[in-house]
């Protein structure tokens, strides 16, 4: 009777103990799902909005010489989402200018409306995206934490010890949570049921600079708007979109 008691309360703390660590466990794990889902979004709105805006410039700019010379003095040194082939591809050029209406008085002044609200709008989702990347960055690392609490107040070794000593030596071929374990398999399931921190941002995402706003370099950003103008045969930008 007395060894029936022993077995059923031995059962209840293993049950209670497995319970509670696979319940913080699961918790961490929907943390990190929901971080991994956020970084793929992150990555869309990349593409969809600074993606297109790079894409809008390169077309309207075209010179790899005037491209090289803008990114270099807005700040952008490395020129996300070029291929020369997007300059030219006229499927490409009516998808990122959907929906976008020159305006101005003169064919000059529609060509430079153009860049100049393209580039402003760039350095606004630049600017949203570097404060989605600090949130990830936070997220990421209140994960990290959570996941160092964890263990520090759940470990597994030190668990699996316990569980493994209710009922005594023969625990170690009886009851769900051994399953016929030994000291050195109990060591391997446990750095295989260790849940990892997720990847850094820094390691998923790229990093973009905060570029310079159009009104402190205006004049030099000018002056190389009016070389790709004069370069195109001074389009017509209707048409050039159109």
């Amino acid at each position: 009777m007395t060894q029936d008691i022993d077995k059923m309360l031995s059962y209840e703390i293993k049950k209670e103990i497995a319970d509670r660590y696979f319940g913080f466990r699961k918790l961490i794990e929907e943390d990190i799902k929901e971080y991994d889902n956020l970084i793929v979004a992150a990555f869309r709105r990349l593409e969809q909005k600074i993606g297109f805006d790079l894409v809008r410039l390169y077309i309207l700019l075209k010179n790899e010489q005037v491209i090289h010379d803008f990114f270099q003095k807005v700040g952008l040194n490395e020129r996300l989402f070029y291929d020369p082939y997007l300059t030219e591809s006229p499927t490409i050029r009516k998808r990122v200018f959907a929906g976008i209406r020159p305006h101005g008085l003169t064919r000059k002044s529609r060509f430079r409306n153009m860049v100049i609200e393209t580039y402003q709008e760039l350095a606004e989702h630049i600017d949203e995206y570097k404060s989605n990347l600090e949130k990830l960055r936070d997220e990421q690392q209140i994960i990290s934490e959570e996941i160092n609490l964890f263990y520090q107040k759940n470990d597994l070794g030190t668990i699996m010890s316990f569980l493994r000593g209710l009922g005594g030596s023969s625990s170690y071929k009886s009851g769900a949570m051994e399953g016929g374990l030994t000291p050195r398999t109990g060591q391997n399931l446990e750095q295989k049921m260790r849940v990892r921190a997720p990847s850094p941002v820094e390691e998923l995402l790229p990093m973009l600079p905060t570029i310079r706003p159009y009104k402190t370099i205006k004049q030099e950003l000018d002056e190389i708007i009016d070389r790709a103008y004069r370069l195109q045969g001074e389009p017509e930008m209707r048409e050039f979109i159109f």
